[in-house]
């Protein structure tokens, strides 16, 4: 068994079956939208509700907003609209508030002590203010303490953690320090990247993108010098998704 097999046993991998290679720490770039699990994300049709979610709420309120801009909830092509669609749209774009859908951050013991490094994680989340959507990429590195985690389990927590209402600085923020708490890490940093469609289809109409940053505990500044190389060599560029 070759050393890149021997990483993908024990949990480097990349959520695509690409191996990562560990030198005196770990760094990955991911351009592609990573392989949705089966569990906990398939639409929900209504037959079970998520707990936490009110799904007849919801289809109340999309009734409500498509007679406010004057649409006939009952209309051939509209009534699955608000009866079955956005409930289940909306149950699964928050599904970042329920703790049974967090992905399950199994550990093992650290091989490194340098820093791991994800770049290009597909991020798309929802504005609480406008209740559209905004979506870019996360890049996310962290130090081990005694324990880490394979690559793909960190672009399954961001895309918890980004299905949720919330504004992309809480999101930054979110991430960085639930990832230091569920890894027990020496430090975090996460950079987002993300375009907002509150800006492209209102306001200045124009779809421009803003970066937030985030960090957590204690990183050198080689640490950190390294982080910045890593996210301006990867292939992610805004506009990417």
């Amino acid at each position: 068994m070759d050393s890149h097999d021997k990483q993908r046993d024990r949990g480097y991998d990349a959520g695509d079956g690409t191996p990562s290679t560990v030198p005196t720490g770990v760094t990955e770039s991911d351009g592609a939208a990573p392989t949705t699990e089966a569990a906990g994300t398939a639409e929900v049709t209504g037959s079970t509700e998520a707990e936490g979610f009110d799904h007849e709420k919801a289809r109340e309120g999309a009734r409500l907003l498509l007679e406010a801009v004057g649409r006939d909830p009952d209309a051939r092509g509209v009534s699955d609209t608000w009866t079955r669609r956005v409930p289940a749209m909306f149950e699964t774009l928050t599904e970042g508030r329920r703790e049974a859908a967090k992905p399950t951050m199994r550990t093992f013991e650290a091989e490194t002590d340098g820093l791991v490094i994800k770049t290009g994680i597909p991020l798309y989340s929802m504005c609480e203010h406008h209740l559209l959507p905004f979506y870019g990429a996360a890049h996310v590195a962290y130090k081990p303490g005694e324990s880490m985690v394979g690559l793909s389990k960190l672009v399954r927590y961001v895309r918890w953690r980004s299905r949720r209402l919330t504004t992309q600085e809480a999101l930054t923020s979110g991430v960085a320090t639930g990832l230091a708490e569920e890894l027990e890490a020496e430090g975090v940093v996460v950079e987002v990247t993300a375009t907002h469609m509150c800006e492209a289809m209102r306001g200045v109409e124009t779809a421009t993108a803003t970066t937030t940053h985030e960090s957590v505990g204690e990183l050198s500044s080689a640490d950190r010098e390294r982080f910045r190389e890593s996210v301006r060599d990867s292939d992610w560029a805004p506009g990417a998704f």
